[in-house]
C-alpha cells in the first residue's frame, strides 16, 4: 500500500486507490435465528414496545439515554413517528422470533458513507431482551450488514464513560477502546465524558466466526445457558 509524505517528508497516511464510498445503511429488515430487525412501523411496533419498556418499572434503562422514558403510549408513538422520519439516522426495531413481539431498538447514526464510518447507538433493550441470544444477534446482524453489504470500514460504539454496563458490552462484542473525549456533550443537565470504541473491517473476518459459534443453538444447554462465552470465542479467534 502506497505511503505519501508531505513537504517535510513526514508520513500522511496510506493511499486507498480502490476506495469507494459506502452505501447508506438502510434496508427493510435483517433476519437471524433469534430475532428480526425492521424499520420502524408505528402501528405494528408501538404497543409491543410500550408494554416491553413498562417492565422496567424504575426506568433504569433510560439513565444514559438522551430519549425516554415514555410515560404514555402516545408519548412513545410520537417519538417513533419522529425517529422513523429521520434522514441522518436509521432506527431498527428488534422483534423476538419466538414471541413475535418487539422489545427494543438500535440505530445507525453518525453515518459518513464518504469515509466509510458509521456508529451503532441509541440502543434501547427492554428487560425481556437484555442478556438474551437475540440481544447479541441484533448487534451481530447490524455489524455484519455494515461491513459486508454497506461497505463500511469503521464501525463505532460510543457511550457515557460512567456507563459501566455499556463499556463492558462494547468490549464483550469485540470493540476496541479508542479513547476518552472529555466533556464531550451535555445531556439530561449533566456532563458526559464519552468513551469511544470501534471495530475495523480488518477485524471482521475474526469476529464473524466467533459470533456465529456463540449464536449456534449448540452453544446453549437445555436451560438456555451459554456453554462458551462470546469474549472467549473472540479472544481465541484473534
Amino acid at each position: 500500500m502506497a505511503q505519501y509524505t508531505n513537504e517535510l517528508d513526514q508520513p500522511v497516511g496510506a493511499a486507498l486507490p480502490d476506495w469507494r464510498p459506502a452505501r447508506f445503511p438502510r434496508v427493510d429488515h435483517m433476519s437471524g435465528t433469534y430475532c428480526v430487525l425492521e424499520l420502524i412501523d408505528v402501528e405494528r411496533h408501538a404497543d409491543d414496545l410500550f408494554a416491553a419498556f413498562a417492565e422496567d418499572t424504575e426506568s433504569r434503562m433510560w439513565t444514559y439515554m438522551v430519549d425516554g422514558p415514555f410515560v404514555t403510549a402516545d408519548d412513545l408513538r410520537a417519538w417513533l413517528d419522529t425517529a422513523a422520519a429521520l434522514q441522518d439516522q436509521v432506527y431498527y426495531v428488534i422483534t423476538d422470533k419466538r414471541s413475535g413481539k418487539a422489545s427494543g431498538w438500535a440505530s445507525y447514526l453518525r453515518i459518513q458513507p464518504a469515509h466509510g464510518v458509521v456508529e451503532v447507538g441509541s440502543i434501547a433493550y427492554a428487560p425481556r431482551l437484555q442478556r438474551t441470544p437475540a440481544a447479541t444477534e441484533a448487534m451481530y446482524l447490524m455489524m455484519r450488514q455494515a461491513f459486508e453489504d454497506f461497505g463500511y470500514r469503521r464501525y463505532e460504539w460510543k457511550c457515557d464513560a460512567l456507563n459501566a454496563a455499556s463499556c463492558r458490552a462494547a468490549e464483550r462484542l469485540g470493540f476496541s477502546y479508542d479513547g476518552l473525549f472529555r466533556q464531550a456533550i451535555v445531556y439530561r443537565g449533566r456532563n458526559r465524558d464519552t468513551a469511544w470504541y470501534s471495530v475495523l473491517d480488518g477485524d471482521w473476518p475474526a469476529l464473524k466466526p466467533a459470533y456465529q459459534a456463540w449464536l449456534s443453538p449448540d452453544n446453549f444447554d437445555a436451560g438456555g445457558q451459554q456453554r462458551r462465552k462470546l469474549a472467549d470465542l473472540i479472544a481465541g479467534r484473534r
